[in-house]
């Protein structure tokens, strides 16, 4: 385990936590690297033999030196924006290993795209194959393209993160895909050279992935009886982790599955695993402000907030928290249970509800689980600036990013004063 407790004190791989937030400061997300390495070589060595592209996806932790951490293990990447594009080509990865994913790429997010040789974008509609055509055709070059196909499967996860039924804003629909992709074999500076498919997020359970595999197979077969023949199928991410008390499928499960269902075909076998890379390699570090008891509630005020990790007001997801450092932990039934809450006008500003802890102010609690959409979901609301991001390397700890000033967050604004 390389975050895990040691005694009385949680590390991260060989660092204590406490020692981190005293050189750091809080709040402050910290992840670990080999955590990260070993996630991504679960997913990469599990193909063997088969022809295959893990493109970590990019929108789970966004930072340049996760991403940079991922080129140097030869991941390719799924990017939703061209500010993705900019941060994974700044970091070192490989244009041709990147397929460009999302509902709404503007013009200059597709130029930029065909300019640096992308691998393949992920087109969601019939507009946008379009679009890519006429700029394709304006720059002189071909657009390699896969339609995302929305299978209509129900992922079985949180609402807001499934992304596969016919209701969702994502992909064009199954019984549409043959006529779609004959239209793009026609258009202009098109070439169609795979299929995409993403269900959703934070899925624990096989049975629809592997329904949403087989249905994107037997649209290849149908695809090759027309005379397209694909060159790769995408069947996403979304393989889920363990916050609570889930027990997801595990990486390589995953990756056997696909390989049972692709045996004997020759497509090249893409994923976009974020969250099951990143997630469980990260924790928030905060400190305790006050302990505030009442005669119906309990509060722990830390100096973390709904603006760095916005996942349990927005979801009311749930993370593991623990103090940092603890004399004895013993039986956490006989602590007093607090809501873990932050310093924003909120009501909804919550990190944790009826948590059993023994905290007092000073106590450094850290907060599991964050690495996958903590930091690249934060924001600046109530002008907070946002927190520093560190990574630890066995025995050594790199600031990877600046915690942020006051002065950072008026700077665009104070010229416009008049």
């Amino acid at each position: 385990m390389t975050i895990h407790r040691l005694g009385k004190d949680l590390y991260v791989e060989d660092l204590k936590s406490v020692d981190i937030a005293q050189q750091f400061g809080t709040p402050c997300y910290v992840y670990s690297a080999n955590t990260i390495k070993d996630n991504f070589s679960s997913f990469d060595r599990t193909f063997d033999r088969f022809d295959h592209l893990v493109c970590y996806a990019v929108k789970a932790n966004s930072n340049l030196s996760v991403i940079q951490l991922l080129a140097k293990l030869g991941s390719g990447f799924d990017i939703v924006s061209g500010g993705e594009l900019e941060r994974v080509l700044i970091s070192g990865g490989d244009p041709k290993k990147i397929v460009f994913s999302g509902v709404g790429k503007n013009h200059q997010e597709i130029a930029r795209a065909l300019a640096v040789g992308i691998k393949c974008f992920n087109v969601e509609s019939v507009s946008e194959l379009k679009r890519i055509s006429t700029i394709a055709s304006e720059l002189n070059q071909t657009a390699p393209i896969s339609l995302r196909v929305n299978p209509n499967v129900d992922a079985k996860t949180h609402p807001y993160i499934s992304t596969g039924l016919k209701e969702n804003k994502f992909g064009v629909e199954i019984e549409n895909a043959l006529d779609i992709y004959q239209h793009a074999k026609d258009l202009p500076y098109i070439e169609p050279i795979g299929i995409d498919c993403h269900i959703g997020s934070q899925l624990t359970q096989l049975a629809p992935m592997r329904e949403a595999a087989e249905i994107i197979i037997d649209l290849a077969d149908k695809l090759a009886s027309t005379g397209i023949r694909v060159k790769h199928m995408d069947f996403g991410g979304g393989l889920g982790i363990s916050y609570k008390d889930e027990v997801p499928a595990s990486r390589e499960s995953f990756v056997s599955m696909l390989c049972e269902v692709m045996r004997g075909r020759h497509e090249e076998i893409i994923i976009e695993p974020g969250r099951s890379i990143v997630g469980d390699a990260g924790v928030l570090l905060t400190r305790v402000e006050y302990v505030k008891e009442g005669t119906h509630k309990n509060f722990i005020v830390v100096d973390a907030a709904m603006n760095d990790l916005a996942r349990p007001s927005l979801y009311d997801a749930y993370h593991r928290i623990e103090k940092a450092s603890a004399a004895e932990l013993g039986d956490t039934r006989s602590h007093q249970t607090y809501d873990v809450v932050g310093p924003i006008c909120e009501t909804g500003d919550f990190l944790g509800t009826d948590r059993p802890l023994d905290a007092s102010e000073g106590d450094v609690l850290a907060i599991h689980s964050v690495g996958a959409y903590g930091m690249t979901m934060s924001s600046n609301y109530n002008t907070r600036p946002r927190a520093a991001e560190v990574l630890v390397d066995r025995d050594t700890c790199q600031l990877i990013r600046s915690r942020e000033t006051v002065d950072d967050l008026i700077a665009l604004e104070k010229d416009c004063l008049t």
